[in-house]
């Protein structure tokens, strides 16, 4: 495994645990504020303009139709704070219960979208990514409390509203997600594991089935870090591999697509939560330094994979 030092600059600092940075065509940075409960805009100044105070634990976020930010809400964490440090230990006492959020970035306006599916309620959705087809995929990374915790769920869902369904089950708290450039493999994490599952999908919302030897996955294993790391979101470049933000070590882990090789590019913070790409040609990596509170940018290597609905 290679390491790489880059150069930062930090854009913001001052920020409550900050996760699921989108990078904006004017320049900003909209990303979520877990502990203080907002979404919020990151200017290029590094001024911070609340967007929308929206309660429990809003933990992701992705541009959808229409122009409007979907939020990942988790429900609620609680938080211990230390000089110069902030990270979540557990289930909020106030827990609200988990739901999708969206959120007109224009007025602060926002609606619940989905608190459940079928009848079980949503524990801790905690990041998303849009499809080509109008659908986006999330994970469901669940609750921790003293002596017990959720099991992880990955979902599938409309944005309209119209239909939401649970796609795969259990998985080890499933974090990050995102599409291969041609919308044919969908990338899950796991946080505790530090595995990257890779999904054949068939059809916009449809995993290939596969017959695994353990449980009867439906994917396979692409990298697992040793030793004490975690994975934490992540985001897919413009050639597919799959970026993934790593706690502990504070690092982007830049895994190739068939598993070969893993880089990783060290950052100054143990929870380095999310990684986006913006700036010229989406060759400017923009990640979250949660426990201290900043966003940094720095050069990646490759370009960064097009939003979908984020015309730039």
């Amino acid at each position: 495994m290679a390491t790489h030092t880059p150069t930062i600059k930090q854009v913001a600092a001052g920020l409550r645990f900050p996760e699921g940075p989108v990078a904006m065509p004017d320049g900003s940075v909209i990303l979520v504020e877990i502990e203080r409960r907002t979404l919020s805009r990151v200017m290029p100044d590094g001024k911070i303009h609340v967007i929308a105070t929206l309660g429990g634990g809003p933990n992701g976020a992705a541009m959808g139709p229409g122009g409007k930010i979907f939020v990942t809400n988790n429900g609620g964490l609680k938080f211990v704070e230390r000089p110069g440090k902030l990270f979540p230990v557990l289930q909020a006492d106030d827990y609200t219960g988990g739901s999708i959020q969206v959120v007109d970035p224009e007025t602060g306006k926002f609606e619940t979208l989905y608190d459940r599916c079928e009848g079980q309620s949503l524990r801790g959705p905690n990041d998303l990514v849009f499809d080509g087809a109008g659908g986006f995929w999330f994970t469901d990374l669940g609750k921790t409390r003293e002596r017990d915790s959720d099991r992880g769920v990955v979902y599938y869902a409309k944005a309209d509203g119209s239909m939401i369904r649970e796609a795969i089950f259990p998985l080890e708290r499933p974090n990050g997600i995102g599409l291969s450039p041609d919308d044919k493999t969908l990338y899950v994490v796991e946080t505790p594991t530090a595995r990257c599952w890779a999904f054949q999908l068939s059809a916009p919302g449809e995993i290939d089935s596969a017959n695994g030897p353990y449980r009867g996955e439906k994917g396979k294993v692409v990298a697992g870090l040793g030793g004490y790391q975690m994975f934490d979101s992540l985001a897919v470049d413009g050639e597919g591999h799959v970026c993934a933000a790593t706690l502990i070590t504070g690092a982007v882990s830049d895994i190739w697509p068939d598993g070969s090789r893993v880089d990783q590019f060290m950052l100054p913070d143990m929870m380095v939560t999310n990684v986006c790409f913006g700036g010229r040609d989406l060759r400017t990596a923009y990640a979250t330094l949660s426990m201290g509170g900043t966003l940094v940018s720095f050069e990646w290597p490759r370009p960064g994979l097009p939003l979908r609905y984020l015309n730039r």
